[in-house]
């Protein structure tokens, strides 16, 4: 079969499943009258400390989240991992764990990475880029540094569900990948990865515009290795700069909305964008629709979509969780971090929707037990 008609076909399973699991769901029937819900964190108002997310070498500031969705090998079923970006000596793009922690705030080691991975261009330092799957493969994004500079494109690290690397994505438009969200389809997963490296380090602080989103569609055999199936960049001309107290900045988060339309965090604009149809279109779509701009939006970084398809973001410029309609109401602002001088700022990253709760997983890197006697959290708003 020709590549051609491989990937229409490819595609074509994708929408079939696709339409099914969210008909399944019944997220496609929730979806039109998203925006009539009440505000998915209204009525959420505690923060409660689940645990510290450093582990035993000392890395700190937690940056990705995801909840397992299926327990195999050493992952648990609505455990929650975290990635962590920093070493002990706090020197971002130099984590290499991923911790694994219970919602009763048990913490256990998943992954310690070698920072000279091969088939990693650059090394290791793990982001936010974070996704678990049914199958028990975990994925995580890799931008490194040496010596407190950017030292390679990075990639998307491969583990089994046992916490060992088993292979490395790199190349195929992947350049510092910053967040990821994924939809699982059981044997095959397409993961969307917003990008923040083409031609950044060359600008050398000037702002370019070339931060892209990705898709790739990952095949998931039943013996042996995934592999990417197809990739397309379905999104490009984000801005993009590096920074020296945030490294990078560009578009971050991500989070699939019920309906198949790719939200994605575009930090330096401070905007959420949207590009619709994500998992299936055949074309790029730019910088997307702007859905909000503004307001209460303060660069934004994380993103995750609620049960009822609103938009949840935290901020980069302050404490707050930021909650907007896929019909372009920003409904609802929490402070979910005071800390810190501006309060908040600089201390939110991750986050991901409890499973079965009306509740938030978020991580806080204020400080850390090796940084002033600090601390690095999960936390759960509920």
């Amino acid at each position: 079969m020709k590549a051609t008609r491989r990937y229409v076909a490819g595609l074509a399973a994708i929408v079939t499943t696709t339409a099914g699991l969210l008909a399944g769901t019944g997220l496609m029937a929730g979806s039109a009258s998203a925006g009539g819900f009440p505000a998915f964190v209204g009525p959420l108002h505690r923060t409660t400390v689940i645990a510290s997310t450093v582990p035993a070498n000392g890395d700190v500031n937690p940056y990705g989240v995801a909840v397992v969705p299926r327990s195999t090998g050493r992952l648990h079923r609505d455990n929650v991992l975290v990635s962590n970006f920093n070493n002990k000596a706090n020197v971002q793009g130099t984590g290499t764990t991923i911790v694994q922690v219970t919602p009763g705030g048990r913490v256990s080691l998943f992954a310690k990475i070698s920072r000279h991975l091969r088939g990693c261009p650059g090394g290791v330092g793990l982001t936010t880029a974070l996704t678990a799957l049914r199958s028990g493969w975990v994925i995580v994004g890799s931008l490194p540094t040496r010596n407190g500079k950017i030292s390679g494109a990075g990639c998307l690290i491969v583990l089994d569900r046992w916490g060992h690397v088993r292979e490395t994505f790199a190349g195929r438009g992947i350049n510092g990948p910053w967040d990821m969200t994924s939809l699982d389809l059981g044997g095959q997963a397409v993961l969307f990865v917003t990008n923040v490296l083409n031609g950044t380090v060359a600008a050398n602080g000037r702002t370019v515009f070339r931060g892209t989103v990705l898709r790739l569609v990952i095949k998931i055999p039943a013996f042996g290795l995934p592999f990417i199936w197809f990739n397309t960049k379905i999104g490009s001309g984000f801005p993009e700069r590096t920074d020296p107290a945030a490294l990078v900045i560009g578009p971050t988060g991500v989070g699939l909305g019920p309906d198949g339309t790719l939200y994605v965090a575009d930090t330096p604009n401070n905007r959420i964008a949207a590009i619709p149809g994500a998992a299936v279109r055949l074309s790029d779509d730019g910088t997307g629709q702007t859905v909000t701009t503004g307001g209460a939006l303060n660069g934004p970084l994380g993103l995750a979509i609620t049960p009822n398809g609103n938009i949840l973001t935290v901020n980069s410029g302050d404490g707050n969780m930021v909650e907007t309609t896929p019909g372009k109401m920003q409904v609802k602002v929490k402070t979910i971090d005071d800390q810190g001088s501006p309060a908040g700022a600089g201390n939110l990253f991750g986050l991901a929707v409890k499973p079965g709760a009306d509740a938030v997983y978020f991580v806080d890197d204020f400080g850390g037990p090796s940084v002033n006697g600090q601390t690095n959290n999960l936390n759960l708003l509920h």
